[in-house]
């Protein structure tokens, strides 16, 4: 593993598919504004999703080594390319 994953306890089927539904809600969600997350916003989702990573990894990648600030134009990217 690189030095900035996490080993995270391995999660239930009942939890994985709480975070896949919580997923999909936030996509609908931002699609209804127009919006769309990047593909490094759609990868750290999935590791989400598959228990790779914490909820707080998820939402501050900061603490993971990322630029200050980065995560949210990475989220709010209206043309949902990684730009």
């Amino acid at each position: 593993m690189s030095k900035d994953t996490t080993t995270t306890a391995p999660i239930t089927e009942d939890e994985r598919r709480k975070r896949q539904e919580a997923a999909d809600f936030a996509r609908a969600s931002v699609g209804l504004e127009g919006l769309k997350p990047s593909e490094e916003v759609e990868a750290q989702m999935r590791r989400h999703i598959n228990g790779e990573i914490d909820l707080a990894e998820f939402v501050n990648p900061v603490s993971q080594g990322a630029r200050s600030g980065a995560h949210l134009a990475l989220v709010i990217n209206p043309k949902g390319n990684g730009d």
